[in-house]
Parts: structure tokens; C-alpha cells; sequence
């Protein structure tokens, strides 16, 4: 059934329930597997309001930045934004606030349940899907759109701006601002890919820097890199054409600038090429950076083939055993540039970056995968030149501008093969070409035409080849493939059979686990991770590996609910994860070896879901203590949609933990404690702090601990809505056994996601329409994507003017 019926149906049965106030009993309702409660009339509901709500939430002191004077919930519709923040807080059970009377959990269900029934009966009746204006591709589609298109990997950050994200994604179209800087950025990254893709027997020197992260350990094989190595950094970089090619390797120096780790002794760096061996450097013990080269060492030039190879510059490892540093044992190796490497106590020089340069003496350009991708035919006589560069084109302008081509399109790029072919042949015409495909606004933006009018006035439906577009970044991060483009162009992709058969294909196929490493992604924040710079002091097994370890098992246990349809309740409750070696160490999880990631069960019940997953811990916590604070804000945020008001300005910070008192320090609780103290801060911590309180027994790297500052960790509290925390299981029951907060805000983040756009009041019906038949089908997470999929607001569009008619009433 499509979701556009779905949610008329849903309305309709929500009509009845709103009219049908003869009945005051309030009490549970099953409805689709999960607990609802009955709504009240809107009388009640009024009255509830002014009781135990308007005395904050008033003109006067429009606590929260809400005020309930003149609210009417028998015309909640007409005020559906201010409506659905009631809705929220409700259903959270964070309103009325701690300390404050409060009905029975009944009613304040019930006025909730009438003020959806409200605002839905009212959509169901004029539905507005919503419109966006057109999307660019941002930095990670632009990259995944010219790896299909070219068979060539880039790294987007070394050519476009930095992205803007907005409602936690980075494709929310109104927020992709243009300038003159970005679409210089285009028109230069356009040049460089077409140029790499080709090769250019042409091409003059160059250098790229690769730079090793300070906190990366040093000690161990880096993925990659050949076996025997320890350290250093393995990247595949795409050469532009055969010739020469120069390494430079810099090392890492102290401040006074000798070389980190200079007591080592007979230490040489590999640089490899595809594995091979193309050099061996001996790195001299007592280089500084007054000597006229500083700490770098170069390799004599190295003859290198067109196209892209892994290249490894990588330390030969020339003794066993545990590694001597002022810290024992160490995860980065790197911890202290000064202290130790001072007192020269870490025996280990450091790679800090490599530098690639040229090419040299440029012979030509080799057979790669681009050229295989681009080069379907090949001229034989001049006369066969442009016949072919126009079947190249036509293949190729097809995929990048995600449609079939128009004459126009055809001559427009012809006419840049001519240009190019005049100035350096066949091949200068065909990466002319590609590059006007990469700099055409076709390829970069995401212009949606509307087909046929649908049965609600100044709602139009996309037409099937921009469906196939939106789904296929939607599920996959990238333009669609060969079979979604040609359901699209034979106008079959809108019948719902084949429209659903299409995203159940794509949900099984690999690329899939973009909805992990996209939307997961950002949605959870995982990002975040690389702003938290754990004390080495005090947590010296922290190193960028473990934490890209910490993301990768977040990814890959989001993907694995894809991959198996699980409950997205699973997302709180799984009693797995996916470790490797290094991560199973942190967790102190015994029995699993090796670089690759496995799946694993919990050896306890503690850490369970995503609130066990050092990811999060870790972004939501201080470099030299865990947060409470940032903890319960992320829950209240990303799980719950909820997010607190903002403190006010005059808000202390918290007391250094080092001082001391009584002849021992104090545990971040006790700061807490002395923190509420502020009369100004009680009101909002009675909220936050018991979320966070009950991930204590986590530290700043997610490890599991007992004592904080040398006291037992205290996790005791009381949420919002009364209920007493012992343990984080607690915190996790009291979460699940009130889910339509959470999978109603993954909804709607799934909607932002998938719309490029943010979730307004509008939406908020067809948010529980997709949750209610999810919950009908055992809350798999197909039925949310199939969902969010099939809903008007992704297969439709209104006419600007009646998105903003509709928001205004």
C-alpha cells in the first residue's frame, strides 16, 4: 500500500477517535503492536493544559521560549508547531518537569493522543508534502557520483569547501549555500578528476602531501602497509601519467628540533609501491631541523606507471617486544612531543608526512581504470574520431546528469570535444568533454522537474527519472545504476510493485551500507569523535586507530539491522557488536584476532545498544572527564528529539576536579552536585544529569570502570517522568518502554535524510503514519525506509506558494 493512501486511512481512523469524547476513560488502547492510550476530549485536554501547563508557559514568563495563552486544543491544526512541541514533551514524559504535580501518565497520554488525532485528522483531509529547492552534490556524492561515473577514488576535502550541515546532515538543500569561492571550487575540481581519469602525457610537476595524524600510534603495521613494517602511513594515490616520481619523508621533531626518537638506532623507512619495494631510507640519528634538508629524508626517483597505487612509506621493524616510553604501555606512540622526547626516553622516530611529487620526464599514460571505463572504443582512422568520442559522450553525459540526453545536451558537449580535439587530439577532446559533463550544472545539481498533477491542488508528483535520482542517493549515497535508470526512463518505476521491488533490491545490495556511513553516520554524530582529544595521561591506550575502530563498529552495527531487517528497537537493546582485535582489547573482551571486524555477543548486559558503544562515550565526554551534561544532552537530542534550552550566559563552569576536599577528589557527580547548587542551573540538570549519570560506570574511551577519582562510581537518579535509575540497563528499559519518542525521532531524521530537506509540522503525520505500520510490521527497518520511500512528501512536491499557504495556517 502506499503510504499517500496509508496516511488518508490513517486520518480517517483518527476522525473517529477524536470525535468520540462520550468517553473520559483514558485508559490503554493497543494499537499495532504498540501501547497508545485513548484520547480525552479537547475540553480535558484544555483543561489539562491550563492546570499543570500554562502557569510556566505564559505570555509573561514564556518558560522554555513557549507560551500556552490562547491555545486551543480542539484546533490544534492551527497551530500545529507549537502543538507538536506539546506532543513532544509529552510523549517523553518530560512535562510537567520534575518536582512540579502531574496527572496520571493516562491523561497526559491522552491529551497528546488527542492533539495528533487533531493535527492528523486536519492532513488527512489537505495534505502538504512539503517542497525543497534543488540540492548540489555535496562533498561525499560528489565523490561517490565520480567513482561510478569514472572509476576513479578522490578525496572531496582536498577540492571542494567544507559542507554545511543543518537539522545533523549535510544535503539539506536550503543550507547549501552558493558563492563565487564554491563554483570556482567546481569548475578546478572538474579540471583535476577529468585530467586524472584521462592521464595527461602533458602533465608539469606537482606535489601532495599526505600527513600522519599526531595521535596515531606508531608502534604497529598500519593497514595496508607490507608486513615487517611498523608505522608510517599507506594511502593510494592516483599518478596523472608514466614518469618520474619523487618521495619526501618528514619526520616528526621535538620542539628544539632534533628528531623524535633519536636514540633508535639502524631505523629505515620502505616506501612500496603496490607492495614493492621502490626504496629503502636510512634515517640519520641525529637530524634537526637547523640542517639545510631538516628532518626530511628523499628517495632517489622512482619510475611509476598512470593510475592509482597504493603507496606505503612505512618503518622496517627491527626489534621485538614492548616499546620504551616515560608511559608503559602506550597506545599513540606519539603521546608527548616534549616531555619525552626531551628526556629522550621513546625510542621510536615518527613519520609526520610524505610528500609525492611530479611526474618527471613524462613518457606517456599506461592502461588504468578510468581509461577502461571512458575508452569503450577507439579510433582507427580520423574519420572514426568524433563518431566515437560521440558514443563515449553519450554513455558517460547519460550517467553523470542521472537522464537520458537531450540534442542539445549531445551538441553542447561535442562542441566542447571539437575545442579540446583542436588543441591536443582525440584524447584532449574526450577530457574536454568530461570535464564541461563535471562542470555542467547538471551534474552538480539536483534539479527536479514535476510530472502530472495529483488529485490535492498544487501538489505535483516527480517524474520517475528524478524518483529514481532521489532514491537511489537516498539508499546508496550515489547516482542510480544502469536498472533503476531504465525503470525510470520506461515510466515503470512509479508503479508501486516495481517501485518497491527496486528498493528492496538496492537494500541488498552492498552499496547500501552508505545509509551506515551517511545517514547512520551523521544522525548519531560520529563526526563529533574527532573533536575529543583524550588526556594521554590519563587514558595512554587512546590512539586515532581506536577511535576510527569506534566509529567502524558504530557503522557496521547499523548496517548489519540493513543487511538482517532488525527492529529498530535493536538500535537500544542488541546484545552484540562488532569489534577487531585492537577495539575487543579496549572492551577487555577476550577470544578475537586480527585487523578484520567480527561479529561478537556481550559478555554482560551493560553494554548493550548504542548507549554501550564507545562512540558515543567518547564524543560526548571532555578530554580529561566524562560529561554527564553532553551525555544526557545527546540522549535528549539524537534519541529522543527533545533537545534542552540553551544555558543561560552567566552559567559557571564545573569545579576543577583536582582540587581536593576532605583528602580526596572529586567525582564528576560531586562536581555536578556543586554545579546544581546554581539556582539557575537546578532546572534543566534535573533533566539532563540523570541520563548521563547513568552511563558513569563508562569513562571518557567507553571503557567500563568502577571508581571515579578514586571513588566508587555513583549512577543513581531519577528521570523525567519518576522513574528511579540504577544502572544504565535502567536508563535503557526506561527508553524502550516508552519507544514513540525514539522511533519517532529516527523517523524524522530518516525523512531529513532521505528529503534533503527538514522535517516541519507538516510532516509530523506522515512521521506516525511510517511508525505506526512500521510497528504493524515488528519495526523493521524496511518498513521505516519503505516507509519514508513510498510517503507523498518523497514521491511528491508542492508548488512553493502551497508549502508556504499551508505553513501559515
Amino acid at each position: 500500500m502506499k503510504l499517500v493512501g496509508l496516511l488518508a486511512g490513517v486520518g480517517a481512523v483518527l476522525v473517529v477517535a477524536s470525535v468520540d469524547t462520550g468517553s473520559a476513560d483514558p485508559s490503554p488502547m493497543p494499537e499495532l503492536g504498540m501501547m497508545s492510550y485513548r484520547a480525552v476530549p479537547s475540553e480535558a485536554s484544555n483543561e489539562v493544559i491550563e492546570e499543570y501547563c500554562v502557569g510556566c508557559h505564559n505570555d509573561r514568563r514564556s518558560s522554555g521560549n513557549m507560551s500556552l495563552d490562547g491555545f486551543d486544543a480542539g484546533n490544534a491544526h492551527q497551530q500545529a508547531e507549537l502543538a507538536e512541541q506539546i506532543i513532544v514533551k509529552l510523549r517523553t514524559g518530560m512535562m510537567p518537569p520534575p518536582g512540579r504535580d502531574r496527572p496520571e501518565e493516562t491523561v497526559l497520554q491522552g491529551v497528546a493522543a488527542q492533539l495528533e488525532s487533531t493535527i492528523d485528522s486536519a492532513a488527512a483531509l489537505a495534505p502538504n508534502p512539503g517542497s525543497r529547492a534543488f540540492q548540489r552534490l555535496n562533498q561525499a556524492e560528489y565523490a561517490a557520483s565520480v567513482r561510478d561515473l569514472l572509476a576513479l577514488e578522490i578525496d572531496p576535502e582536498g577540492y571542494l569547501p567544507p559542507d554545511t550541515k543543518s537539522a545533523n546532515f549535510d544535503n539539506i538543500a536550503d543550507a547549501q549555500m552558493l558563492s563565487p569561492v564554491l563554483m570556482d571550487a567546481y569548475l578546478n575540481t572538474a579540471a583535476e578528476v577529468a585530467r586524472l581519469a584521462v592521464g595527461d602525457p602533458e602533465a608539469i610537476p606537482s606535489e601532495t602531501t599526505y600527513k600522519v595524524p599526531r595521535l596515531a600510534s606508531q608502534t604497529e603495521q598500519v593497514e595496508g602497509a607490507p608486513f615487517g613494517t611498523r608505522g608510517g602511513l599507506s594511502v593510494v594515490h592516483t599518478f596523472a601519467a608514466d614518469g618520474v616520481y619523487s618521495f619526501r619523508a618528514l619526520m616528526q621533531p621535538i620542539p628544539t628540533g632534533q628528531l623524535f626518537g633519536r636514540t633508535a638506532r639502524n631505523e629505515r623507512l620502505e616506501i612500496s609501491v603496490d607492495g614493492e619495494r621502490v626504496a629503502l631510507l636510512e634515517i640519520p640519528r641525529w637530524m634537526s631541523q637547523s640542517d639545510p634538508d631538516g628532518t626530511e629524508i628523499q628517495s632517489e626517483p622512482i619510475a611509476i606507471r598512470a593510475g592509482p597505487h597504493r603507496i606505503s612509506a612505512a618503518f622496517l621493524v627491527n626489534q621485538e617486544g614492548p616499546v620504551v616510553d616515560i608511559l608503559s604501555p602506550i597506545g599513540h606512540s606519539l603521546a608527548d612531543t616534549q616531555i619525552g622526547a626531551a628526556y629522550g626516553i621513546t625510542t621510536l622516530p615518527h613519520l609526520r608526512e610524505l610528500r609525492i611529487g611530479g611526474p618527471f620526464e613524462v613518457t606517456g599514460v599506461s592502461e588504468t581504470p578510468s581509461r577502461a571505463e571512458i575508452f569503450v572504443c577507439r579510433p582507427t582512422a580520423p574519420s572514426e574520431e568524433e563518431p566515437c568520442a560521440g558514443r563515449i559522450i553519450n554513455r558517460l553525459a547519460t550517467k553523470a546528469y542521472r537522464r537520458p540526453l537531450s540534442d542539445k545536451d549531445r551538441t553542447d558537449l561535442l562542441g566542447f570535444y571539437r575545442e579540446g580535439h583542436d588543441q591536443g587530439g582525440f584524447e584532449a577532446g574526450v577530457r574536454t568533454a568530461i570535464q564541461a559533463m563535471l562542470a555542467s550544472p547538471h551534474f552538480i545539481f539536483r534539479i527536479e522537474e514535476l510530472a502530472a498533477p495529483t488529485d490535492v491542488e498544487g501538489v505535483y508528483a516527480l517524474n520517475d527519472v528524478d524518483l529514481a535520482s532521489r532514491l537511489s542517493f537516498f539508499l546508496w549515497g550515489s547516482p542510480p545504476d544502469g536498472e533503476l535508470l531504465a525503470h525510470a526512463r520506461d515510466g515503470r518505476l512509479s508503479d508501486p510493485e516495481v517501485y518497491e521491488a527496486q528498493i528492496r533490491r538496492m537494500l541488498a545490495d552492498p552499496a547500501a551500507e552508505a545509509l551506515g556511513r551517511r545517514f547512520a553516520a551523521q544522525w548519531l554524530r560520529l563526526s563529533d569523535i574527532e573533536k575529543v582529544h583524550p588526556d594521554a595521561l590519563r587514558y595512554p591506550d587512546y590512539d586515532t586507530q581506536i577511535a576510527e575502530d569506534l566509529v567502524e563498529e558504530t557503522i557496521l552495527f547499523f548496517n548489519s539491522l540493513v543487511q538482517e531487517d532488525r527492529s529498530v528497537l535493536d538500535l537500544m537493546t542488541a546484545d552484540y557488536t562488532f569489534v577487531n582485535e585492537r577495539l575487543a582489547k579496549h572492551y577487555g573482551i577476550p577470544g578475537i584476532a586480527g585487523h578484520d571486524f567480527e561479529r561478537v555477543e556481550y559478555p554482560s548486559t551493560a553494554r548493550r545498544g548504542l548507549l554501550g558503544h564507545g562512540s558515543i562515550l567518547t564524543l560526548t565526554s571532555h578530554a580529561n572527564r566524562t560529561s554527564p551534561v553532553l551525555r544526557g544532552k545527546w540522549v535528549m537530542e539524537v534519541l529522543l528529539g527533545s533537545p534542552p534550552p540553551p544555558p543561560p550566559p552567566d552559567v559557571p563552569e564545573l569545579e576543577d576536579a583536582g582540587e581536593a576536599q576532605d583528602g580526596r577528589f572529586l567525582t564528576v557527580r560531586e562536581q555536578m552536585e556543586m554545579h546544581r547548587a546554581n539556582p539557575s542551573c537546578q532546572s534543566c540538570h534535573s533533566v539532563i544529569d540523570p541520563l548521563g549519570l547513568a552511563l558513569e560506570n563508562f569513562d571518557v574511551t567507553g571503557r567500563w570502570r568502577i571508581k571515579d577519582a578514586g571513588n566508587p562510581v555513583d549512577v543513581q537518579g531519577t528521570l523525567f517522568d519518576g522513574t528511579p535509575l540504577t544502572s544504565v540497563e535502567d536508563l535503557r528499559d526506561a527508553l524502550v518502554k516508552r519507544p514513540e519518542p525514539f522511533l519517532r525521532t529516527f523517523t524524522e531524521n530518516l525523512m531529513a535524510y532521505a528529503l534533503g530537506r527538514r522535517v516541519e509540522s507538516y510532516d509530523m503525520p506522515t512521521v506516525r503514519a511510517i511508525t505506526r505500520r512500521a510497528a504493524a510490521e515488528d519495526l523493521k527497518l524496511s518498513a521505516f525506509i519503505l516507509g519514508v520511500a513510498e510517503s507523498a512528501a518523497f514521491m511528491q512536491k508542492a508548488a512553493p506558494e502551497t508549502v508556504t499557504e499551508a505553513a501559515s495556517h
